[in-house]
C-alpha cells in the first residue's frame, strides 16, 4: 500500500524534538495562549513576510474571521470559485454573505481572473481566490481588479504555505491571508489549527478579539465572537516543524518533477502545469485523465492511495442549491472535477514508490483506453 500521505514518516524526523516540547507544555500547566502561540505567531509572520499573524483553531475559522474583520455580512457578495473545499464558501455563508462563483483556468484549477469583472455588482465586497493544490493564483490580475473596484482580497492559502508568486509568498498580496494546519497540510500539526495574516494592525486586533469571544480585554465583550484559539500543544509542534517547511516543499517539487518525467509522453495522462514566475508547493500532485472514476477504483484495488479533490463542484452541492445553479453554469469547473485525480505526494515518498505509482497509473489508464 502506498498512501496518499504518510504522516508517520514525517513524525519520525521530528519525534524527539516534538515530544520534548509537548512534554514541556504538559508540565507547564499553561495550555491556552501560552508562550508557544506568541512565539509561533512571530516566527510564522517573519517566514511569510508579513507584519502580523494570529493563530486560530482552523483554516475555516481563519476564513470566517477574516470576513468578519472586514465587516462582510448579510447582503454582501464575495467572488470566489466552486473548485475548492467547502470551507471556502462555508465561511462566506456563516457571515451571511453570498458566494458568487467564477470559472477556473483549466491549466491551474484556480480562479480565472478574466471572468471576475463580469460578476461584480454593487453588492460585491471582496474577492476570495484559492491557491488550490499549492498553485499560486494570478495575483497581478486579481489585485488590479480589486484596486479598480475598491474590493477587499482574502486569500485562501490553506493548501499553499510557502508558495510564491513572482518571488512573494501567497497570503501577502491581499488584506488578509488564511492558512490551515490540518495534519495533512504541507505544514500540519497533530490536530486542528489555522492562521490569519495581515499587514493591517487594526485587522489583526479585530481578529484577536473575535477569536476570544469578541473582546480584547478579559471579561469585556464588545461583539459576538467565537472561541478559536490554537491549542498550545499544537503551537509547540508547529514551532518544531516550521524550520523544515522549505526543505519539505523543495522535496515535494522534486517529487512532482519526477512524476512529470515518469508520465512524459504517456497518452491519456495530463500532468500539472505551473504559471510562469510561480513557486508551486504541490500540496497535491493532480493529474487529469478520462475514465477517472474507473481508474481511481483500479488504483485502490492495487494499493495506490489516490484521491479525488473534489468530485462535486460547490455550486452543484446541496448546501448551495438555494442559489439555483444548474449543470453547465461553470463548464470548465464541471469538466475538470470529472477528470482530476491526486496521486501520493509527501516529502518522504521514495523514487521507488513513485515509480510503482506511475507504473500502476499508466497500466490502469491503458486498460481503460483499450476498453474505450
Amino acid at each position: 500500500m502506498i498512501p496518499i500521505i504518510d504522516s508517520k514518516r514525517q513524525y519520525a524526523t521530528i519525534a524527539e524534538k516534538a515530544e520534548k516540547e509537548v512534554l514541556e507544555v504538559m508540565r507547564s500547566g499553561q495550555y491556552i495562549l501560552g508562550k508557544h502561540n506568541k512565539a509561533f505567531e512571530e516566527e510564522i509572520a517573519k517566514y511569510i513576510g508579513v507584519n502580523h499573524a494570529v493563530c486560530l483553531n482552523s483554516g475555516t475559522d481563519a476564513l470566517h474571521l477574516a470576513l468578519r474583520a472586514l465587516n462582510i455580512g448579510e447582503g454582501d457578495e464575495v467572488i470566489t470559485v466552486a473548485f475548492t473545499f467547502v470551507a471556502t464558501t462555508e465561511a462566506i455563508g456563516i457571515v451571511g454573505a453570498t458566494p458568487v462563483f467564477v470559472d477556473i483556468d483549466e491549466n491551474t484549477f484556480n480562479m480565472n481572473p478574466d471572468k471576475i469583472e463580469e460578476k461584480i455588482t454593487p453588492k460585491t465586497k471582496a474577492i476570495l481566490p484559492v491557491h488550490l493544490y499549492g498553485q499560486p493564483c494570478d495575483m497581478d490580475k486579481i489585485m488590479a481588479i480589486a484596486k479598480k473596484y475598491n474590493l477587499y482580497i482574502i486569500e485562501d492559502c490553506c493548501q499553499a504555505i510557502g508558495a510564491e508568486y513572482k518571488g512573494q509568498k501567497v497570503g501577502t498580496f491581499g488584506d488578509i491571508g488564511c492558512y490551515s494546519f490540518y495534519p495533512t497540510k504541507n505544514l500540519g500539526t497533530m490536530g486542528d489549527g489555522g492562521l490569519a495574516i495581515t499587514n493591517d494592525e487594526n485587522l489583526k486586533n479585530r481578529i484577536i478579539a473575535l477569536r476570544n469571544h469578541g473582546g480584547a480585554i478579559r471579561y469585556h465583550h464588545d461583539e459576538i465572537g467565537v472561541n478559536s484559539r490554537l491549542d498550545e500543544i499544537q503551537a509547540a509542534i508547529l514551532r518544531v516543524k516550521l524550520p523544515y517547511i522549505d526543505e519539505w516543499n523543495k522535496s515535494r517539487r522534486a517529487h512532482a518533477a519526477y512524476y512529470n518525467e515518469l508520465f512524459k509522453g504517456v497518452e491519456g495522462i495530463e500532468t500539472p502545469k505551473e504559471l510562469d514566475n510561480t513557486y508551486c508547493v504541490y500540496h497535491q500532485y493532480t493529474i487529469k485523465i478520462e475514465n477517472r472514476d474507473e481508474v481511481h477504483k483500479m488504483l485502490q484495488e492495487n494499493g495506490i492511495g489516490a484521491m479525488i479533490y473534489y468530485p462535486i463542484p460547490l455550486h452543484l452541492q446541496k448546501v448551495h442549491e438555494y442559489l439555483g445553479f444548474k449543470e453547465g453554469y461553470l463548464p470548465k469547473t464541471e469538466k475538470n472535477t470529472k477528470l482530476v485525480l491526486s496521486l501520493p505526494m509527501f516529502a518522504e515518498i521514495t523514487k521507488e514508490e513513485q515509480e510503482t505509482v506511475a507504473k500502476t497509473v499508466i497500466e490502469c489508464v491503458k486498460k481503460c483506453l483499450v476498453k474505450a
